[in-house]
């Protein structure tokens, strides 16, 4: 198993829709950065977010989310709050084929911010928006730019199949559309 290169990336995306919409070169001019990078493909965060906030006194429980933990914003800049995070989605959808995993890490721009996206794999067979979570570890408020870059995917391709797929299981995140918070 290895790191898929670009060449890969953008077959399996024209030929078998993996990512759509599908950005085959790196735009980076005046943005930070999306589309086909070396080994991977820096999506972009849409302009929807769910912001975490203390307002009511919840407690965060990933088995009974309280909807009245967050704010529903959009816009073409998020503000996240000091020691805070949001939940956002990716703007690309993602098919997953079988004999592939893959990683999601944040980009060095908004890490060197303080700006961290959740580590995430995208189990094979598994297709949706991506919920992406994004932390400001900072004491300061975060902005976060919609329709631009915020994270990497990184596609590892297994030496076949795997005997059990996310869509097998009826993974409760399949075919996703916009922001899922937790579910049990």
């Amino acid at each position: 198993m290895g790191v898929k290169p670009d060449i890969w990336i953008e077959e399996m995306a024209l030929k078998h829709g993996m990512i759509e919409p599908f950005e085959a070169g790196q735009v980076s001019q005046a943005t930070i950065s999306y589309g086909v990078s070396s080994y991977g493909y820096d999506l972009r965060v849409a302009d929807e977010y769910k912001i975490f906030t203390n307002v009511n006194s919840s407690i965060v429980d990933p088995k009974h989310v309280d909807p009245k933990s967050f704010i529903d914003y959009r816009g073409p800049v998020c503000i996240i709050p000091p020691n805070s995070f949001a939940l956002a989605r990716s703007v690309e959808y993602f098919r997953i084929p079988r004999d592939v995993i893959t990683l999601c890490v944040g980009k060095s721009t908004y890490a060197r911010c303080g700006i961290i996206v959740n580590v995430t794999p995208f189990e094979p067979e598994w297709e949706g928006n991506v919920t992406l979570e994004i932390s400001n570890t900072t004491p300061l408020p975060a902005k976060i730019y919609s329709f631009e870059g915020i994270c990497q995917v990184l596609f590892f391709e297994g030496s076949g199949p795997c005997r059990i797929s996310y869509k097998d299981k009826n993974g409760k995140y399949q075919k996703q559309i916009g922001i899922a918070p937790a579910r049990i």
